[in-house]
């Protein structure tokens, strides 16, 4: 992994960069916040390890400065500041994880695989676009452009189907097993019928088709 150390106290940084290259880390070390923030900013790094009293720019506002620019790596304190406010401070401020000193190294080395474990998992998008067409899985809202479209809870989960596929065909068997969970065919029009109610909202209001028909073969929707 490459790693970020912004560490003022030379000793503790040199047992820190010592340990993490000796198992194998590439390890670069700054001092000065401000260095670290634009640092940071450039990416690169599978972690930081931030100590929070930093010449500079303290390590709090690091942290939250990178935050704030949609900077995502891991970041771990690794400060003297130990008290259950000034933990929860560090979190809510974009920490990842919070290690207090005196510290055990073969602890922050693990709490650092775990960091850079975490982060290499895939994400769950919480929005699903085409074209002009958005919807929020979380706030589980549907607009397209910029108006809001209501939609029964089996319309929106064909919709979210189809846009978790976009571009690629979807069968009416693919949409009864993944849509309704039938493995079978029941010789019924529901998927017809729902599709056809889901253009209506969808589509039709706004002159432009995003779902379309493949003849033969079933449903789409693209950009």
């Amino acid at each position: 992994m490459k790693l970020l150390l912004l560490e003022d106290d030379e000793t503790i940084a040199a047992y820190v960069a010592r340990g993490l290259r000796e198992e194998g880390h590439a390890v670069d070390h700054l001092t000065d916040g401000r260095d670290g923030l634009m640092r940071a900013m450039a990416g690169g790094y599978d972690v930081l390890i931030v100590d929070r009293m930093l010449p500079g720019l303290d390590g709090l506002s690091v942290v939250r400065a990178l935050r704030s620019a949609k900077v995502a790596t891991p970041a771990i304190f690794l400060t003297a500041l130990g008290g259950v406010d000034d933990r929860i401070e560090g979190l809510k401020a974009g920490g990842d994880d919070y290690l207090v000193k005196p510290f055990a190294f073969g602890e922050l080395a693990a709490r650092i695989e775990v960091l850079a474990r975490r982060s290499s998992l895939p994400v769950t998008e919480t929005v699903l676009t085409a074209g002009d067409l958005t919807m929020d899985l979380v706030a589980r809202r549907v607009t397209r452009a910029g108006q809001t479209i209501d939609l029964l809870p089996r319309e929106f989960a064909l919709l979210e189907f189809l846009l978790r596929r976009k571009g690629r065909v979807q069968t009416r068997t693919m949409l009864l097993e993944g849509v309704w969970d039938l493995g079978f065919d029941p010789q019924t029009n529901v998927v017809e019928t729902h599709v056809s109610r889901l253009r209506a909202k969808v589509d039709k209001p706004f002159g432009r088709e995003l779902i379309s028909t493949v003849r033969g073969a079933g449903y789409r929707i693209e950009d």
